[in-house]
């Protein structure tokens, strides 16, 4: 199933290589465009039955799937609809209407959670709403991403007690892309 993720990457052109400025300010030669490959069911339903294959390999048990708004929100959202487990959306701040939740769904003290991400490159931004998260009462039991960079979120997030378990690395984009010739 990874072999198949890691095609429909390059199927979908979700990796383009030129000069890109990322997120986290950093500059790349290529980027990682995920959310063309999350908005192709096939490829969704792919990544939330990897998700699942990999929690249920680690004996990984949890309460809920959580999501940083916007790329992770459809990826926690199938993970959600694949292992029947409630949603939980972050937002990037705190609502300054209404409620002024920051996280949409029901958190509990002492819910184990998923936390899922597209990319990462330093893990900031998932790093944040895994604060946000454990900010409520909830633990935060491993960070799931689809691409990881391998640009120090690993490391960064290992620091801060988390684990982030990359579905792909853009080292086996790169080679993958090797094989193909380019």
């Amino acid at each position: 199933m990874k072999e198949e993720l890691i095609r429909l990457i390059f199927k979908e052109g979700c990796i383009r290589f030129g000069h890109f400025v990322l997120t986290s300010g950093k500059e790349s030669n290529y980027y990682i465009d995920i959310k063309k490959l999350i908005t192709n069911p096939r490829a969704l339903k792919l990544i939330a039955k990897l998700i699942k294959e990999k929690t249920q390999e680690m004996n990984l048990e949890f309460d809920k799937v959580a999501g940083p708004e916007l790329g992770a929100v459809p990826i926690a959202t199938a993970l959600s609809l694949e292992t029947e487990k409630p949603l939980l959306i972050v937002r990037k701040k705190k609502k300054d209407y209404g409620t002024g939740k920051q996280i949409e769904g029901e958190v509990r003290e002492g819910d184990m959670v998923i936390l899922v991400e597209d990319v990462t490159t330093t893990g900031g931004s998932v790093l944040r709403a895994a604060k946000v998260i454990e900010s409520e009462g909830a633990k935060v039991k491993a960070i799931f991403v689809v691409v990881d960079r391998e640009e120090g979120a690993r490391e960064s997030l290992k620091k801060e007690g988390y684990r982030l378990i990359p579905l792909v690395t853009v080292g086996e984009l790169f080679k993958y892309k090797e094989k193909l010739g380019g």
